[in-house]
């Protein structure tokens, strides 16, 4: 399923020309390395939450285009540092920045990226999208810690796990959705609808990556990769908490010590798989985006709020 941003092509294009000016610099290696990833961008979906959800509210203006861009440096930033932090060689099918030009120079790139959204908001005074993506960013760092810290000792829990998702992943979509909301109407109580709208979504998205683990979809990225790298996701938490004493102990043997092991892995895909794992990760993915569907009702029905529900169901039925 692809989804076509119909309602907004015209502020993607001005905004793809816009971000470009944004991360020019007159440092010939760094000005090399923002076109290196200006050709490789990935579906910019951050950038149509924020047009759409400012279109669905009121009319597009030059702080929706500066909103835009702070979303897409953050969410950049935090792409190049991820890559070091996971030592990662590929991003999209592409070697990633660390795998070209070496951790210290990537941690630097990330750094760049962040203090150019940083300049972009306090330069107009945009103060109000450093409040709302601010505070993402925080939580972002948090998730991932928080992560990082329970895949060492396996202590698996739903409420964890919903802890790290709605924080790692659903924050930056919600932040996303608020910023561009705020930038037409500057009223905080339909701000924070639709920052509630783009959690709700975000844990959706996120959801729909750990099924791709499961499934013999070419995601761009290997089946099993997960649980190799010992990340927590909800289908394989759902099946720690079902099965027999003996079975969980071998399954958090496989992913403690043999998760490089591809008969260790097909083993513990198989099993999340025969106890319904699967299954009810699909169903709390729904419960989430109808909940997301649920709020973008609540606004008028026009052809802004039709593609905005199409974005939402493309994230949870895309293929990759």
């Amino acid at each position: 399923m692809k989804f076509s941003a119909q309602t907004i092509q015209e502020e993607l294009s001005i905004f793809e020309k816009k971000f470009a000016i944004a991360v020019k610099s007159n440092t010939p290696l760094l000005d090399r390395i923002m076109k290196y990833i200006i050709k490789r961008k990935g579906k910019q979906l951050r950038p149509m939450f924020v047009f759409l959800s400012a279109k669905l509210c009121g009319t597009v203006n030059e702080s929706t285009y500066r909103a835009a861009a702070l979303v897409e440096l953050l969410h950049t930033a935090t792409l190049v540092h991820d890559d070091v932090v996971d030592e990662s060689m590929e991003r999209r099918g592409f070697f990633s920045i660390n795998a070209i030009w070496k951790n210290k120079i990537a941690v630097l790139v990330g750094d760049y990226l962040l203090s150019k959204g940083l300049l972009l908001s306090t330069e107009h005074k945009d103060f109000q999208h450093l409040q709302i993506l601010s505070d993402a960013v925080r939580k972002m760092s948090e998730g991932e810690l928080l992560q990082l810290e329970k895949s060492r000792t396996l202590n698996l829990s739903e409420s964890i796990y919903f802890k790290i998702v709605t924080n790692k992943t659903a924050s930056l979509l919600a932040s996303a959705c608020a910023v561009g909301c705020y930038t037409t109407t500057h009223n905080e109580e339909t701000t924070q609808k639709m920052q509630s709208f783009g959690e709700k979504v975000g844990i959706a998205f996120q959801i729909k990556d750990d099924l791709f683990d499961y499934g013999k979809e070419d995601v761009g990225k290997p089946t099993g990769n997960d649980i190799k790298e010992k990340k927590l996701t909800l289908p394989l938490i759902y099946t720690l908490n079902k099965v027999e004493k003996s079975i969980r102990r071998k399954l958090i043997y496989i992913i403690k010590n043999e998760n490089t092991n591809p008969v260790s892995i097909n083993f513990v895909i198989d099993t999340v798989i025969k106890t319904g794992g699967i299954k009810y990760a699909e169903e709390k993915m729904n419960q989430y985006r109808d909940e997301a569907l649920d709020i973008l009702y609540s606004f008028e029905k026009n052809d802004v709020r039709d593609e905005l529900e199409s974005l939402v169901r493309y994230t949870t039925d895309r293929k990759y």
